[in-house]
């Protein structure tokens, strides 16, 4: 039981004296970041699976 009061009470302190939080600031611009880079990997993936199905729709068309 006390290492597992050990283990929270350390925890705890490292969370409030250790760890440094970002600033509203930061977590927003962060977002944005994210939230840009989101848009552009999913646009990418969209547009390569629209070239890959356009292929094999040719590819099916002239074999079978």
């Amino acid at each position: 039981m006390k290492k597992i009061v050990n283990y929270f009470s350390e925890t705890y302190d490292e969370l409030i004296n250790k760890v440094s939080w970002p600033t509203w600031s930061e977590l927003q611009s962060s977002a944005v970041v994210v939230s840009i880079a989101s848009l552009i990997i999913a646009v990418v993936v969209y547009l390569m699976d629209m070239t890959f199905s356009s292929v094999l729709k040719q590819f099916y068309r002239l074999f079978l």
